[in-house]
């Protein structure tokens, strides 16, 4: 969670001034989280606060708005939710000149007129971060917000264009955190429309592309030929890499193994590609499959950032 400033970048460029809704805090139950946001400009919404009155609400605020603005809202009473707690939302116009004045480690800016100079308690958590590493919390105080700036930290590689690579992009895309990377052999393997931020690479030979990829890189192998499949898993055994997985059946994966191990992978590696993906419980339909995947890959995340605070 985070500001993401290269889509907030984009945004204002193209639409010359937008209003981003934030939840600055959180008191009881709600339907999102401190440091949720939406976008909302005359290209429309992107983003959530959690949907339903709150977010219908906060649009209609968003709408037309000259100057940044935090307000409270009771989830219960005033919106007729059910949630029962309440937040505190930040609205604020972007154009590029305030864009431009901002960023860096955290997103500390004055949200209010009568805002003073930068709290101690955020000049701090600023320093901590810069000196330690430590995270940045979304910190609402005295008139001003602090965000930690998102940055697409791990890269996803996703090999074929064909119905279920269009399923697993459309899904990934949306999710931060994930700088990905859509590979295939020919323009016309792609749909007219590819979601924001994502890299489109074309390549007669997909395979001698993976030694470009981040070692750490996680990479989903699904092309329509068993032949680049294969071509790709020998290439990404030789480079190295964070995670994989192949679509195929039993079958397809027991062949493949014969044949890493015949050009010489030991049996300890090919067992790092994960063959076959998805959840078999939700089906073969191409989102279905999408859907499994995705959330093998964030409960991966997961489990690896939980690692990396037990360490800390």
């Amino acid at each position: 969670m985070g500001v993401e400033l290269e889509h907030l970048r984009r945004r204002v460029a193209a639409e010359g001034r937008v209003v981003r809704v934030v939840i600055a805090e959180v008191r009881g139950s709600a339907p999102r989280e401190a440091g949720a946001a939406m976008i909302v400009g005359p290209a429309g919404l992107t983003g959530t606060i959690g949907g339903g009155a709150l977010e219908f609400e906060a649009i209609r605020e968003a709408r037309g708005l000259e100057a940044p603005k935090v307000v409270r809202r009771a989830l219960g009473p005033e919106l007729a939710q059910c949630c029962g707690g309440s937040v505190v939302l930040v609205f604020e116009p972007f154009d590029a000149e305030r864009l431009a004045a901002l960023g860096g480690e955290s997103f500390a800016r004055p949200v209010a007129r009568d805002a003073g100079e930068m709290p101690l308690a955020m000049r701090r958590a600023v320093a901590r971060a810069r000196a330690q590493g430590a995270s940045v919390p979304v910190m609402l105080r005295d008139g001003w917000l602090m965000e930690p700036v998102a940055r697409a930290e791990r890269a996803l590689w996703v090999w074929g264009a064909g119905h279920v690579g269009r399923a697993l992009v459309s899904v990934m895309a949306p999710l931060p955190g994930r700088a990905i990377t859509w590979v295939d052999t020919g323009p016309e393997r792609f749909p007219d429309e590819v979601p924001e931020g994502v890299e489109v690479v074309t390549a007669a030979e997909p395979a001698r592309l993976a030694a470009h990829a981040p070692g750490d890189a996680a990479h989903l192998v699904l092309t329509y030929s068993h032949a680049i499949d294969l071509a790709l898993c020998d290439a990404l055994l030789r480079r190295g890499f964070g995670w994989a997985g192949l679509i195929g059946s039993a079958t397809k994966w027991a062949r493949f193994r014969r044949r890493l191990a015949e050009a010489g992978h030991p049996d300890a590696q090919i067992s790092r590609i994960r063959c076959p993906i998805g959840d078999k419980s939700l089906g073969k339909h191409p989102q279905a499959i999408a859907v499994g995947v995705a959330a093998a890959l964030m409960r991966e995340t997961a489990q690896q950032d939980a690692l990396k605070d037990k360490i800390a």
